[in-house]
């Protein structure tokens, strides 16, 4: 059982480290403008937008339903895709990842390997090493920090793919936004900008997911800790969005990707194309210009109301598993066994 108390003293001893932290980064003149880490994909709860009211009827023999969400699950959600976003970001920093003491214990399927993953020359561009050194450090806090406030509900890290090469995640789904041809390979660990188009990938998903999850958690003390990263979150993904968008002002290939990657994870969450409650149009998810407003700057992807949209865990996990419609729902891409989740409606989220 969680413990909202704990929790509490969890969080104030991250935000003392926090601020030891940027304090050393500003002694050393390396103060990275980021905020808070962006958990990508930690927002893969319950579908919230397409459920069914329920309708009592009577029935001689009633059939099983899924065990209700706790708030423990949520944040064991959370922590499957803290996973994933914390080794892709050390190994782009460091070279390697969690060490096994921060993924091998718990429950469910323990000692999760990691597939791929490789340190990216930041010499090339320090601004973006900086940024990434400092959405590493957070990511790695918000494993400790939910394995912690979990205690021992808390799951192990599932099975990840942060590779690049032939048979990678990252190929896989630029090819299937036709980012690369169809025997290309992409590696967001070869340049900083293939960095950056990786990070983008992850980030807008992460915003959209978060602000789905917050109505399903009903402890205020995790509810105000969710708010507080989404808010993080959206300042990361606000950089990262910004940050390619100055670089293709001199490199068109950089907007045209984020464009098409933004295309995809439309397809893959499995919305509708004709959905206009969300997003530019029928456009949800966007990239960086506005195609209906003369290509101009898009870094804040809102609707007509200026609000983000929210993903359910269902359309988070479409574009993680990289599979909108087929049969294999249980995993694939980046979670090539699926998360690993003691609730079973969480593994692939609930039908909508």
């Amino acid at each position: 059982m969680i413990d909202p108390f704990k929790a509490l003293e969890i969080l104030s001893a991250a935000d003392a480290r926090r601020a030891a932290r940027r304090g050393f980064l500003k002694a050393a003149g390396g103060g990275a403008v980021l905020l808070g880490g962006a958990s990508l994909l930690s927002g893969c709860y319950g579908d919230y937008e397409d459920q069914p009211a329920p309708t009592p009827t009577p029935s001689p023999t009633p059939t099983p339903t899924p065990s209700a969400i706790s708030d423990s699950d949520v944040l064991n959600l959370a922590l499957n895709l803290e996973y994933l976003e914390a080794q892709f970001y050390l190994y782009a920093v460091n070279g390697t990842g969690l060490s096994a003491a921060q993924t091998a214990s718990g429950s469910g399927t323990a000692g999760g390997t990691v597939t791929g993953g490789a340190k990216v020359d930041f010499t090339k561009d320090p601004m973006v090493g900086a940024y990434a050194r400092e959405i590493a450090a957070d990511e790695a806090a918000h494993v400790a920090f939910l394995r912690a406030a979990l205690g021992s509900a808390a799951v192990a890290m599932p099975n990840i793919n942060i590779a690049g090469g032939a048979n990678g995640a990252f190929t896989a789904a630029a090819r299937a936004a036709k980012v690369i041809g169809d025997t290309d390979t992409f590696d967001p660990y070869s340049s900083p900008e293939n960095f950056l188009l990786g990070a983008f990938l992850f980030e807008d998903v992460g915003v959209t997911a978060y602000k789905g999850a917050a109505p399903l958690l009903t402890n205020k003390t995790y509810l105000e800790a969710a708010a507080g990263i989404l808010a993080a979150e959206a300042y990361h993904a606000g950089i990262v969005r910004t940050v390619l968008y100055a670089k293709g002002m001199s490199t068109a290939a950089l907007i045209d990707a984020t464009t098409k990657i933004s295309d995809a994870r439309d397809l893959l969450d499995g919305k509708p194309t004709d959905d206009t409650t969300r997003g530019i149009g029928s456009d949800d998810d966007q990239g960086l210009v506005d195609a209906n407003n003369g290509n101009a700057a898009n870094l804040v992807p809102t609707n007509v109301n200026g609000i983000a949209y929210s993903r359910s865990s269902e359309q988070v996990h479409n574009i993680v598993y990289l599979n909108a419609t087929g049969a294999n729902r249980t995993g694939g891409g980046f979670f090539p066994n699926g998360t690993n989740n003691p609730n079973a409606a969480l593994r692939v989220g609930l039908s909508s």
